[in-house]
Parts: C-alpha cells; sequence; structure tokens
C-alpha cells in the first residue's frame, strides 16, 4: 500500500462503506451481515462510523466453543439476504487479533460457513501505520467517513 495517507484513508474507507453496507439491516437496504469484533470498544468505534445492523463481541464471557456454535446457528453458511458472506470476521491486525482470526475463522469455516476475511486485510494493510486495532478506527473516523460514506450512500443519508 503507498504511503500515500490519502490513498490510503480512501481504500480503508471504502472497505469499511462495503462493511457497513453489507451489515445494514435489511429494512434499510442491506445485507444484515453481522460483523464479529472482539470487544465493546470495537463496537462503539464501528457504530461511531454508521454501522447499525448486528455486531457480534467474542469477549462475552462465554469459551470459544459456545461462541462459534451460536454464530453458526444464528447466521448460517451464507448470508441469507445476498448469498455472499455469513459473517465479517473483523479481529484487530496485532498479533493477539491475528491468532483469534485465524482460529474463529477456522472454526467457522469447519462448519462450511463462508467468512469474509478481506475487509480485515484491507484494513491492516491500509491502517496499520495509523492503528494496529478496530477500536483506533475511532480517532479516524472524521477521516474515514467521507470515503465510507461514498460506498455506503444510503448508510451516509440514515445519519
Amino acid at each position: 500500500m503507498s504511503n500515500n495517507r490519502e490513498a490510503r484513508y480512501t481504500s480503508a474507507g471504502q472497505a469499511l462503506g462495503g462493511a457497513r453496507f453489507r451489515n445494514r439491516p435489511t429494512a434499510s437496504g442491506g445485507c444484515c451481515c453481522p460483523i464479529i469484533v472482539e470487544g465493546i470498544n470495537d463496537r462503539i468505534a464501528l457504530q461511531s462510523m454508521g454501522f447499525t445492523g448486528p455486531i457480534e463481541q467474542v469477549n462475552r464471557g462465554w469459551d470459544q466453543s459456545r461462541f462459534i456454535a451460536y454464530i453458526f446457528e444464528k447466521y448460517g453458511i451464507l448470508n441469507k439476504v445476498d448469498q455472499g458472506t455469513a459473517v465479517i470476521l473483523l479481529m484487530d491486525w496485532d498479533r493477539t487479533g491475528g491468532h483469534l482470526q485465524r482460529k474463529i475463522g477456522e472454526r467457522l469455516e469447519a462448519f462450511g460457513m463462508k467468512i469474509d476475511h478481506e475487509t480485515r486485510m484491507e484494513l491492516l494493510r491500509a491502517m496499520k501505520p495509523e492503528s494496529r486495532t478496530v477500536e483506533g478506527l475511532k480517532a479516524h473516523t472524521e477521516k474515514l467517513r467521507p470515503y465510507i460514506d461514498s460506498i455506503d450512500l444510503e448508510g451516509a443519508e440514515e445519519q
């Protein structure tokens, strides 16, 4: 990825815009595709960028097996609206987040679930100099929001 900050914000914002569009409730024209994050501060960061659909937290006091079973039972193999990936797996792009992304992704995929790993990979490439966490994106909301809104126009209008 280019060292050009504007290009990196554009890339990150477009990835987030696509995720926000898929995450939006069906009543708002989205696919209600859930995003799986590590904790509450990650949820708050996404909501600050206009995400209004389901956001599931890994850190909720459950063991990983229970969490995996819950996600599979609730969301199934494919998204019911657009037949795309069932969930967007968005762990931090630090060492712990990478481990969680791999382990949870492998376990969900063992059930046959289709998982979006690309959103995280794009954020890793674009935002690593400024942030290594989903929570850290909140500090960049003002700069990312125009790019997010350019991809997810209807989500921007709801704000």
